[in-house]
């Protein structure tokens, strides 16, 4: 019997925040797979070994992908991550795939994902607590009211665009380009919040724009919000 694929969403910080289901998965997987070179660079895998007594003693495929926007480059190292995965399937483990927040929200892992189920194997997706929702949270406060929108924007397009849309914008991945979107949102005369590392031992909150670092950490996450006079 083959092996299954599962992808699994350990939250965005904090192992507490880990479901039951996440968990419980990842116990019943011999494998795990982690988006790092080693499972001691990955986070996601720091987070799940909070809180899964036995992690360290299962098997462990490290999937790198390099940081790039050529897709050629990019589809070769999700393929060669797949083949890796399938490799482990075809001899009836079940692996679990570790990825930040939600699978299903700009998650590397929903590639691998449909690679392996495009070669015949099953695969599954166990979601997460997404960031923004545990970033809501901690700023203690709503994302959206009533009949506002939600827009959940990559910070490396089109800032300024996303700034003339109604309700909310949550901007995800804006470390590497944490100057220009300060600049932008400077510009545009908007009100902010951030949390840098939500639910980590290292995470900030700044309440304030002219708070926020130029060089902040890769799980940085700016909250924009329509403000209420309500």
């Amino acid at each position: 019997m083959k092996g299954i694929l599962y992808g699994v969403g350990v939250g965005p910080g904090d192992p507490r925040l880990m479901t039951y289901l996440a968990v419980e998965t990842i116990r019943r997987c011999p494998v795990i797979a982690v988006p790092a070179d080693g499972k001691e660079n990955a986070v996601a895998y720091r987070i799940a070994s909070g809180i899964v007594k036995d992690i360290d003693s299962k098997e462990c495929i490290n999937l790198t992908t390099p940081m790039t926007k050529d897709k050629a480059v990019l589809n070769a190292a999700y393929q060669t991550a797949a083949d890796r995965i399938i490799e482990k399937l075809d001899q009836g483990k079940n692996v679990a795939c570790l990825t930040l927040g939600d699978p299903t929200i700009y998650s590397t892992y929903i590639y691998i994902h449909r690679i392996v189920r495009t070669r015949g194997f099953a695969a599954q997706i166990i979601n997460g607590v997404p960031s923004f929702c545990a970033v809501s949270a901690r700023l203690e406060d709503s994302l959206v009211d009533r009949s506002e929108q939600l827009h959940i924007i990559p910070s490396t397009y089109g800032v300024e665009e996303a700034l003339k849309y109604p309700g909310t914008k949550v901007f995800m991945k804006a470390a590497s380009k944490m100057p220009l979107v300060r600049e932008v949102l400077k510009r545009c005369n908007v009100k902010c919040q951030m949390i840098e590392n939500c639910g980590m031992p290292n995470e900030h909150i700044y309440h304030d724009l002219d708070d926020i670092p130029e060089h902040a950490s890769y799980y940085s996450i700016i909250v924009v919000k329509e403000e209420h006079h309500d």
